[in-house]
């Protein structure tokens, strides 16, 4: 069976709110303010260690042990309160049925911890549309190893060899190239105008023309 395989942050949702709120929520207790802004949605969604190393660097104060000791006390913060502000984006959750009536198995690969990307779905009322999910830390590697694309594809009851990964990022695009498949690049979210840039097989700029993509990609 062919299978669409979703990265979640900034290609199905818009999760930057939460992920900014969370990593302000350290630096406070750090004893400064908000130091990352709505500007930084970019920087959110290029996970939690990189909004903590941003705001250091805008600080002034580049720490790599801050980080860590800061980055379970991010996690904490973001798992408490991960879904007032993320919100999917427009037409995704219908092209995900549109798929699947279609015959594609569809799953999710992010590099969001297992716990918290299944938590973030199942208050957002939508993991059971998703056939698998695949985290940062469910196998031992995570992307851009192909390992994960390839296990949450089986775990949606496709063939490795026979998916595309939906993305947002060079992670995506690496992943999709070491795993010798198609990789589809979305334009709308906070990176979208360099997702040319990284020539992935397909640029999505509307959620309504995927499943013509995933049939030309997929079924020639």
């Amino acid at each position: 069976m062919e299978t669409v395989i979703f990265d979640l942050d900034g290609t199905l949702a818009d999760t930057s709110g939460d992920l900014l709120a969370a990593a302000n929520a350290c630096f406070q207790q750090m004893g400064e303010g908000d130091v990352l802004g709505p500007a930084d949605a970019g920087v959110a969604l290029r996970g939690g260690k990189f909004m903590l190393r941003a705001g250091l660097a805008r600080l002034g104060r580049p720490d790599e042990a801050v980080v860590e000791a800061y980055y379970p006390r991010l996690l904490e913060a973001y798992a408490g309160a991960l879904d007032r502000h993320t919100v999917f984006y427009d037409g995704a959750l219908e092209a995900v049925e549109a798929l699947k009536a279609d015959g594609f198995a569809v799953g999710i690969c992010t590099n969001k911890p297992e716990g918290l990307a299944l938590e973030l779905m199942r208050r957002l009322g939508a993991l059971e549309r998703f056939g698998a999910l695949v985290g940062a830390d469910t196998l031992p590697v995570r992307k851009p190893d192909p390992e994960p694309l390839f296990e949450a594809v089986r775990r949606a009851g496709g063939n490795p060899q026979r998916c595309l990964l939906v993305g947002d990022s060079d992670t995506d695009r690496n992943t999709a190239r070491a795993a010798g498949v198609p990789s589809v690049l979305v334009t709308f979210g906070p990176s979208g105008e360099d997702m040319a840039a990284l020539a992935p097989e397909a640029l999505l700029d509307d959620y309504a023309d995927l499943l013509a993509l995933a049939r030309r990609l997929l079924r020639g």
